[in-house]
């Protein structure tokens, strides 16, 4: 056989077993039959975008609130924690910003206090003290409106979509 023959069929080996591979690993990581269809779209999709020949795939930009008190109060009401720590309050959006509106997504750490001590009945039992026993991650979505400076988000589209302990003393 001719060494470009060799070649080609080397390829067509490569390309066989692996989406034989594919196949199999999908199969195992979902336990569900894979679609032939979506995972080919998939591997296309993702082939394209990196040799910039088809649609990009997104890229997430951070962007600046300007109403963070307003924000911060409303992520505190709606999720029942006690503070959130401002400087870890983040907004991310996948959106082009010069839109009218767009979909943000909001992160933020908060803390939850727990009071020890304190008056119990008329009598009083030392000191109080205050410690943060309970920390949070918290993920939210909301609407925002793009302004020069960053972002003004509609406190009242806010919805929590997760709220996970980080840390339980």
């Amino acid at each position: 056989m001719s060494r470009g023959v060799k070649i080609i069929l080397f390829l067509i080996f490569f390309v066989v077993f692996f989406e034989a591979g594919l196949f199999a690993s999908y199969t195992i990581v979902t336990q569900q039959a894979p679609n032939p269809a979506d995972l080919i779209e998939m591997q296309i999709n993702g082939i394209t975008s990196l040799l910039n020949l088809g649609p990009k795939i997104a890229t997430q930009k951070d962007i600046a609130i300007l109403n963070e008190n307003e924000v911060v109060d409303a992520l505190k009401t709606k999720t029942g924690i006690d503070g959130i720590n401002l400087q870890s309050l983040k907004a991310t959006t996948y959106q082009d910003t010069s839109a009218d509106t767009i979909t943000v997504n909001l992160t933020a750490m908060g803390y939850k206090d727990s009071q020890t001590g304190g008056k119990t009945g008329n009598a009083s039992s030392g000191p109080i003290v205050i410690k943060s026993n309970e920390t949070y991650s918290i993920t939210a979505t909301a609407v925002g409106t793009p302004k020069n400076k960053g972002v003004q988000i509609d406190v009242n589209s806010i919805v929590i979509t997760a709220t996970r302990v980080l840390y339980n003393s």
